[in-house]
């Protein structure tokens, strides 16, 4: 026989101390086969445990993460309880505005994951241009060829030339440069010949510097051919090092100066030519 207990205010039902006084511990059983409430259900508890088989929720949307009142700033989700196997999650990742789905060692008591194993998600070939893409498809359109079938290759000079399906790309190094090529992962390896040829010009690129040239160990430069040295305007400064180059030509008849600090304080010596030298030999006897 169905029975009605209407109120004409608010009614409460309370079993002992109550959940108000932060004490209560009795507990209020509804035993029926269904148990149905028409209007909207508040539940105040910081825990809600469902148990149940199947949860049907008639909702078009659920909200998580409710009373969040920051901006983007807290992760939130939902735990898949894996039993003593780490929990699977699928979350929203504020720090990096993400979505991730994986392993966590948290339980959902958590209120920012710090660690995530990302795991696998199953897809179906995409059908649209912004739909996710498997595996298997991205490969298949790359065997079919429906990727990039050809790229331009362009040089600082402006030159260039178009790679297409199947071409080789041959990289030569020139004069000087030898062009290494090795297996997986391929690397293009290019390197200074050590011996060098077919040079007209070494400059320096430091505003007012020097340009060296350094002989390995006990080794010395040596030049195999004319040197010739480009006449100087001014005297340079003396210094510990000996200085070569070329004036015009004085009492020594060379035009070949050096100069050293170490040597008569630093004045400016010419080189005397053998014809100059046996004539001063003869004069002076």
């Amino acid at each position: 026989m169905a029975k009605t207990l209407r109120t004409s205010g608010d009614y409460t039902v309370k079993a002992g101390a109550g959940y108000d006084s932060g004490s209560g511990s009795n507990t209020i059983r509804l035993d029926a086969r269904y148990i149905r409430i028409p209007g909207d259900l508040t539940v105040e508890g910081t825990q809600t445990v469902i148990d149940s088989q199947t949860l049907s929720v008639e909702d078009q949307f659920i909200e998580v993460n409710r009373n969040n009142s920051t901006a983007g700033t807290e992760d939130s989700g939902i735990f898949f309880n894996q039993g003593s196997s780490n929990n699977q999650i699928l979350y929203y990742d504020a720090d990096q505005s993400e979505f991730v789905i994986g392993s966590t060692t948290h339980n959902a008591t958590v209120s920012s994951i710090t660690n995530i194993t990302p795991g696998k998600i199953r897809l179906a070939d995409p059908v649209e241009s912004d739909h996710a893409a498997t595996k298997s498809y991205v490969d298949a359109q790359v065997v079919a060829g429906a990727g990039i079938s050809s790229f331009d290759i362009v040089g600082e000079d402006s030159t260039g030339l178009t790679v297409n399906d199947g071409d080789d790309i041959t990289i030569t190094g020139g004069t000087n440069m030898n062009v290494v090529v090795t297996d997986g992962p391929g690397t293009i390896t290019l390197s200074l010949d050590p011996d060098l040829s077919n040079i007209t010009s070494i400059t320096s690129n430091a505003s007012n510097g020097n340009l060296e040239l350094v002989a390995n160990g006990t080794g010395t430069i040596v030049v195999n051919d004319v040197l010739t040295f480009s006449g100087a305007a001014t005297t340079p400064t003396a210094s510990t090092v000996t200085k070569l180059y070329n004036k015009t030509a004085a009492g020594g008849g060379t035009g070949l100066y050096f100069i050293n600090s170490n040597i008569s304080s630093g004045t400016e010596g010419e080189l005397i030519s053998k014809k100059k030298a046996t004539a001063l030999a003869i004069a002076l006897g």
